[in-house]
């Protein structure tokens, strides 16, 4: 648990470093005469603009340019007139409250979550403004860092350097009520050879919360899993209890003894993205066969059985043809 969560920190930290990278600062003035509902003074809006795009990330600066203090304040504002019977001075959401500040000084906010930003002044209610956020979604695949995956599959090797992993997603980018499918190999790393029949357990955690958990045995060396997030936001991708002993392929080197499994773990990481066409999922998820072993015995016994059928008549063939030639020279007069 420890381990998990120092993960996700560490991955929190990386995508504020990557967001602050890539962010602009934005400027919304509040002009002098904004106290005024009517507008009939220099001002043309209460905020200028009163309605501003940016995306995730981005911080926006108000400056209070007017003769009087103002708040920028999430909710909905009262609009021009309805303030005037004291019945709506409108209603603060609590995202976020610059409190009051005063002419030719500034307050500051950055948006890290995309959607539509109503906000108001409450010591002058009918003031309003909007801030529309658009959510930053690469085109490319990467990790929970944001630092693009250049080839797939993306290789890791267990802490002792013996065991490889290698997996693959697909969609490359991954958003939400979108069947994504997880496929991933195993290598000796020593021998480059596929490891059949490795255990191992796969946990997928998002926002420090587990959203899926299965184990399985690799087949010819390798397997995959479907998958449907719900919710955006960093995931780790955790294959944990590796166990090596009694796998197939497994050089001496790499492979515990029978009495003494070795367990290993690899972690690969991702982000989940907020998915702009789609809100629920009617898709199925189906997994393979967690115990493909059995068809794979049922395969070789498809192929077997025949072929010792096969053999077991040609044998028979040639052992009454040799007993009906040992009969015909017995039979023959001197």
């Amino acid at each position: 648990m420890y381990f998990v969560f120092s993960s996700y920190i560490v991955i929190l930290f990386a995508i504020g470093n990557v967001l602050d990278a890539d962010a602009e600062e934005f400027t919304i003035g509040i002009p002098f005469g904004a106290f005024n509902p009517e507008l009939n003074t220099p001002a043309v809006v209460w905020y200028n603009p009163p309605i501003l795009s940016i995306q995730t990330g981005d911080t926006v600066t108000w400056i209070n340019d007017d003769r009087e203090g103002h708040t920028v304040t999430s909710g909905e504002g009262s609009g021009r007139f309805e303030w005037m019977d004291a019945k709506d001075l409108g209603k603060p959401d609590g995202l976020f409250d610059s409190e009051r500040f005063m002419p030719n000084e500034s307050w500051s906010y950055t948006f890290e979550k995309e959607g539509i930003f109503n906000y108001f002044c409450v010591i002058h209610p009918w003031m309003s403004g909007t801030v529309i956020v658009k959510q930053i979604i690469p085109d490319f695949p990467h990790d929970a860092a944001g630092n693009k995956i250049e080839t797939f599959p993306i290789i890791q090797y267990t802490p002792d350097k013996l065991i490889e992993f290698d997996i693959t997603w697909e969609p490359n980018v991954i958003k939400t009520f979108e069947k994504t499918k997880f496929i991933y190999q195993t290598y000796d790393a020593m021998t480059n050879s596929n490891l059949d029949k490795m255990q191992y357990d796969l946990i997928i955690t998002q926002n420090g919360k587990k959203v899926f958990q299965d184990s399985g045995v690799t087949q010819v060396g390798g397997d995959y899993r479907n998958v449907i997030f719900e919710t955006s936001g960093p995931i780790e991708i955790m294959f944990q209890n590796i166990v090596s002993s009694g796998s197939s392929g497994i050089s001496s080197a790499a492979r515990a003894p029978v009495d003494q499994p070795i367990f290993r773990t690899v972690v690969f990481t991702t982000i989940v993205y907020d998915n702009s066409e789609k809100t629920t999922s009617s898709e199925t998820v189906v997994q393979p066969a967690q115990r493909l072993d059995i068809y794979y015995e049922l395969l070789v016994a498809i192929i077997l059985v025949p072929a010792l059928m096969l053999l077991g008549i040609v044998l028979y063939m040639k052992f009454k043809k040799h007993e009906i030639s040992s009969q015909e020279t017995h039979s023959t007069p001197i």
